[in-house]
């Protein structure tokens, strides 16, 4: 992994080098002062702060949130989708349809509108007949 960092994400290492550890890694090249090890070290510390390290973003653009942002956006989606299903329950049927709230977009998620949505399949009246008169008959 750091020799990955070193040839291919050279700039956001030393960027992280320099503000989590306050090494310059220009140390590493001209004088040999930084030891290889050492600047393992670093990069598996920067793996573990997801959210605040330029490196672990550009090997993987979900990490650009920490858990805290997740679960903010999951709280709010959610209320969001009760708010949604609150009004709908609740008004008269010649109201306007609404849309869906529509999630807010993690990182390293497709664009909802680059995706295809699915062909919702609704069963047919003679199925749920069918259904609930074999529910009644249990």
């Amino acid at each position: 992994m750091t020799v990955r960092a070193l040839q291919e994400h050279r700039d956001e290492l030393e960027a992280d080098l320099q503000e989590f550890f306050h090494l310059d890694l220009e140390e590493f090249k001209k004088h040999g002062r930084l030891s290889l090890h050492k600047i393992y070290v670093c990069v598996k510390s920067l793996m573990r702060k997801p959210g605040r390290s330029t490196l672990l973003m550009a090997l993987d653009e979900a990490t650009e949130w920490d858990a805290k942002e997740y679960i903010l956006a999951r709280l709010s989606d959610g209320m969001e989708l009760a708010n949604y299903l609150f009004i709908q329950a609740n008004s008269g049927e010649s109201s306007e349809e609404m849309p869906l709230p529509t999630p807010i977009r993690r990182p390293g998620e497709p664009d909802p509108e680059t995706q295809k949505p699915k062909p919702e399949e609704f069963a047919s009246g003679k199925e749920v007949a069918e259904f609930f008169g074999r529910m009644s008959s249990l």
